[in-house]
């Protein structure tokens, strides 16, 4: 599994996100404290010009002789103080804590005069509060520079010691630097060490996270995982062991009890399937069992209604062989038969012969009906099956006065059991004449070969079957006749199905009933290709050859 899928790769990144958006969190909260510091120290030093601004309109109301900057001079030893300088109105110093600006003239594009004559031919009288300080870089560091006009007082202007005219509102400027290197330096310590200690915080805490989520989480999942590829390579004696006993301790334990209800359940299939195998053995021999004692049901069966067509149909060359026996007996019994006699007895006892053969003919159809064989295919012509078995019925169909149409041409061979066809289409054949009854009617065999197959139909003139009834009409033992068995069909069905085949039935009621067996028609052999004569090796010498 790729490690950006990995459930710790997740829950850590989740972790160090958090960490940083906490990180940004707090420098953005320093930032806005630094800036708030700084205004403090904007608004703490203006307060100061303020209070140096009365000293300094006091020394700038005499002549420069009377100037007494002691005050102010008090004020710029103060700490963070580094530079404090009052400027005249013509922008000389008048007074500075460096002793060597005194006397130093600055233009108006200075940048102590820029702020109100800057781009300006009239000076302004008032500075905007944010135009008054400035931040400048120098070797110390950077400092702020806080400008601060010192105005002339209306009762001093008209007061007779001031050496100033009325007009002039701006006596001079006093300007404050204020080093802030060192009120920053302390934010700035904090933040180094603060940033610090949340990145430690962050390894520690990812470090922590990572342990505990392999000792709690990735260990457990992981055995876990294991536990079920076992399973799913059917390993069911797995046991998984976790040593957590929070909610994958409880997975762990459920997956075990899992695992030994599958190894349970396991042995008694295993119990089962010894077993099984003999069971279906035996369940299939009784099936196979009843499927042949059905067959025999209803072949008994079939023969007693072929019995008395069978004994009307003996009977009349047995009574044509009593009648010739006497008339021989009788004719014997008045003495040596002279020659026409003899021609008589000679073509009476042929008359008896051939009634005896028919006789021998008909018994040894029955008995050929009536045996029992194992079940054995062969190829088998589907025709001949059906023209003896029209053969077998052909008295009871007589008796009936069904009239028997014939649509049969040549078929091609199936793999079948003889017998066993026979018997199926004797069955079908004798149901549709007794659904016809003794009123008669046409029973139509017709036989055709669709592609790979045989389908042999049965069409009788009979009252045909509502839905509900063929829907049913292959189970056993249902019938609509009073004295029917009910298995006849069941046992066609099976036979049909036992040879590969399907048996389909039409029905309409007042209009008759169609059954049609399709069996599975066998390949037709190719015939074998005559063997290609060799070529000669000179072709002008062999019509000399056969000439010769």
């Amino acid at each position: 599994m790729p490690f950006w899928r990995r459930l710790s790769t997740k829950l850590l990144a989740a972790v160090v996100l958090l960490a940083l958006l906490a990180l940004a969190g707090v420098v953005l909260a320093e930032r806005r404290f630094e800036r708030h510091l700084q205004d403090e120290v904007i608004r703490s030093t203006a307060l100061l010009g303020d209070a140096v601004t009365t000293v300094g309109q006091a020394a700038l109301l005499s002549a420069a002789e009377r100037h007494d900057f002691r005050t102010i001079g008090r004020v710029a030893a103060l700490e963070g103080v580094e530079r404090l300088r009052v400027l005249g109105p013509r922008g000389a110093v008048r007074f500075s804590s460096v002793p060597e600006e005194v006397g130093q003239t600055r233009d108006k594009g200075h940048r102590s005069c820029s702020p109100c004559h800057a781009d300006r031919e009239v000076p302004l009288s008032r500075v905007p509060p944010a135009q008054r300080w400035r931040e400048e870089r120098g070797p110390g560091g950077r400092r702020l520079v806080l400008t601060t006009p010192i105005y002339n007082d209306h009762g001093c202007a008209t007061a007779e010691c001031h050496v100033h005219p009325p007009g002039r509102q701006v006596l001079g400027l006093l300007e404050t630097d204020v080093a802030i290197d060192p009120i920053l330096s302390g934010v700035a310590s904090f933040r180094r060490g603060f940033v610090s200690l949340l990145v430690i915080a962050i390894v520690a805490t990812s470090a922590l996270m990572y342990l505990f989520l392999r000792s709690e989480v990735l260990g457990p999942v992981a055995a876990l995982v294991e536990g079920t590829r076992r399973v799913a390579k059917d390993q069911l004696d797995v046991e998984v062991r976790v040593r957590s006993r929070g909610e994958l301790g409880n997975l762990a334990a459920s997956f075990n009890d899992m695992t030994r209800s599958l190894r349970r359940l396991e042995d008694e299939l295993n119990g089962l399937l010894a077993g099984l195998e003999e069971q279906v053995q035996a369940r299939t021999a009784d099936l196979r069992n009843a499927q042949e004692q059905l067959v025999r049901t209803e072949k008994l069966s079939s023969l007693g209604k072929l019995s008395a067509s069978i004994a009307h149909e003996i009977n009349n060359p047995l009574a044509g062989i009593l009648t010739f026996a006497k008339l021989v007996s009788r004719t014997l019994a008045e003495g040596p038969p002279d020659d026409a006699r003899r021609a008589v007895l000679q073509r009476n006892l042929g008359l008896v012969e051939r009634e005896a053969q028919r006789c021998s003919a008909i018994v040894r159809n029955l008995l050929d009906f009536a045996r029992e064989r194992p079940m054995a295919k062969k190829p088998v012509d589907p025709g001949a099956a059906v023209e003896e078995a029209l053969s077998l019925i052909a008295n009871q169909i007589a008796i009936q006065g069904v009239k028997l149409q014939r649509d049969l041409p040549p078929l091609p061979q199936v793999l079948a059991d003889f017998g066993q066809l026979r018997q199926a289409f004797v069955n079908v054949a004798m149901n549709a004449c007794e659904a016809m009854g003794a009123k008669g009617g046409r029973l139509r065999v017709s036989a055709r070969a669709p592609e790979g197959a045989v389908e042999i139909a049965f069409a009788d003139d009979g009252p045909g079957m509502p839905p509900e009834r063929v829907s049913h009409i292959f189970d056993p033992f249902f019938t609509t006749k009073e004295k029917g068995t009910g298995l006849g069909l069941s046992v066609v069905y099976g036979i049909v199905q036992r040879h590969g085949g399907s048996i389909a039935v039409d029905s309409t009621e007042g209009q008759g009933t169609t059954f049609t067996l399709r069996l599975p028609a066998m390949p037709a052999e190719r015939p074998a290709e005559p063997p290609v004569p060799p070529i000669p090796a000179d072709p002008a010498a062999a019509p000399a050859r056969a000439q010769g």
